[in-house]
């Protein structure tokens, strides 16, 4: 899989550089492998594309996902959800 790549690709994950996170003191510049959250696309039950966010807020793993909405991931997604979660749990090590 190669890691997260940007909307747009093959992935179905976006990566965003900033996000705004309650309780974080302004906008810091963020590099490329230090990102604050993620979104991994996803379908509902009838099939309409969502996403699940992946977001770290200080030392916590945050999972939001569709209000009120159950997400249907493929293998795919299962692996980059995965993935976009390890992430998170490592830099809210930090």
């Amino acid at each position: 899989m190669g890691g997260i790549e940007e909307s747009g690709s093959r992935t179905g994950v976006e990566v965003t550089a900033q996000a705004a996170v309650p309780g974080q003191a302004g906008p810091k510049p963020e590099s490329a492998d230090r990102r604050r959250w993620w979104r991994v696309l996803c379908r509902d039950v009838v099939h309409v594309r969502r996403y699940l966010t992946v977001l770290v807020n200080r030392d916590r793993v945050v999972l939001v996902g569709p209000p009120g909405r159950t997400v249907v991931l493929s293998t795919d997604g299962v692996g980059e959800l995965s993935n976009a979660l390890r992430r998170a749990a490592d830099q809210a090590r930090e």
